[in-house]
């Protein structure tokens, strides 16, 4: 069953600059508005941000992890207590990976077949198997808006055999996610397009899922060592083969910059754990570019991370404060910070949006790197 057969998930295309898109997802959670970034709850939390001041950022929808949240609490305690948007607090749209990204960064503690895959907890070393059909039933019990496929990411470089093997065991688990997934009105399965760095394989992966009908598509196994040409390039040969009229997300992307680059090939969906990672370790995302409160030059700066901003954390806090309080080992630095960070890159997602409207996307993206490029630069200078 695909979006136009079903009333309570559409994906419609409201304009379009170049292969710019904008959109927006109807789910009975509320609407998502394309170009869209998902902060990343990986274990039912954005961590160090409330939900509420999460959503005030502008958030429409957020995402958690399969893998995090079996090992704990365990999906089918979550299902207990009402699901996964009762139990956080989080009434809108929820997307859940699959948890297949980091079940195969686990290493030695893993063992994958055609049939699933086996590993042992990071938590406690107990043990676990994960097919593409408990993959979906955890995500059903979960109650997740958007659910994901399981699928075999390697990182690159990597031999083209091996990507071709996880190719093509990714598009049989497509399969099999997809009958287990079945007709769920309301909710959307995505598909996961692989391939590593061969345009060919990507291209492959693309016309395989395409003809699966789902809901929408995913472009997985990138920003895993390769360059970000690299990456632009798999999204040039990927994007064309995907359906015109359903939702692209790429996952794990990334910085603002990977983020304009990739919604110019066409991208409507990102996530990423950059902002909230960055803001714990003392690093804001700015118009002006990214400010590091660890440095001495930030010690007597009165001024706030941006003063035009309707975010509290960036508006009403100085450069020194925070600088403090991220020399201090403070938690409300995090919290700040972290705040900062969502908040930026929802406010990038909204410009995004109204400048594909308007038409004048290139002008956008032109005028947002030259900001990061300046302010970056003045800083150096004046750490210098």
């Amino acid at each position: 069953m695909n979006s136009k057969t079903d009333s309570l998930f559409r994906f419609d295309l409201l304009a379009g600059d170049g292969d710019a898109r904008r959109g927006e997802i109807s789910t009975p959670r509320g609407v998502i508005r394309t170009p869209a970034f998902m902060p990343v709850g990986t274990a039912g939390t954005v961590k160090a941000m409330m939900m509420e001041h999460v959503r005030s950022t502008g958030a429409d929808i957020i995402l958690g992890n399969t893998y995090h949240l079996m090992l704990r609490p365990g999906a089918e305690r979550v299902a207990r207590l009402g699901g996964l948007h009762e139990f956080i607090g989080w009434p809108h749209p929820i997307l859940t990976d699959s948890g297949g990204f980091q079940v195969m960064s686990l290493a030695g503690r893993r063992k994958i077949d055609d049939d699933g895959v086996t590993f042992r907890s990071h938590i406690d070393g107990s043990k676990h198997r994960l097919t593409p059909e408990r993959a979906i039933e955890i995500q059903g019990l979960l109650g997740s808006d958007i659910q994901m496929q399981l699928d075999e990411c390697i990182a690159l470089p990597a031999d083209r055999n091996d990507i071709e093997r996880a190719m093509e065991r990714s598009l049989a688990w497509a399969e099999r996610s997809a009958a287990a997934f079945g007709r769920q009105p309301g909710r959307a399965l995505f598909g996961i397009v692989q391939g590593g760095d061969d345009e060919a394989l990507r291209a492959r992966s693309a016309d395989a899922l395409s003809a699966m009908d789902l809901k929408g598509y995913a472009i997985g196994g990138l920003a895993v060592g390769e360059t970000a040409e690299t990456m632009l390039a798999m999204l040039e040969a990927t994007c064309p083969h995907l359906p015109a009229d359903k939702p692209r997300y790429l996952m794990g992307v990334g910085t603002p910059q990977n983020i304009v680059d990739a919604v110019a090939r066409g991208v409507d969906m990102f996530d990423c754990v950059m902002p909230t990672r960055a803001g714990r370790h003392g690093l804001a995302f700015t118009r002006h570019g990214r400010v590091n409160l660890k440095n001495a030059v930030h010690a007597e700066d009165s001024a706030p991370l941006d003063g035009q901003s309707d975010c509290p954390a960036s508006r009403d806090y100085s450069r020194a404060y925070l600088h403090h309080l991220v020399r201090a080992g403070e938690p409300l630095a995090a919290m700040l910070l972290t705040w900062n960070n969502v908040h930026y890159y929802q406010s990038l997602m909204a410009g995004i949006r109204e400048a594909v409207s308007a038409g004048r996307y290139a002008d956008f993206v032109g005028k947002a790197k030259e900001g990061w490029a300046r302010g970056e630069a003045a800083g150096r200078a004046a750490s210098a």
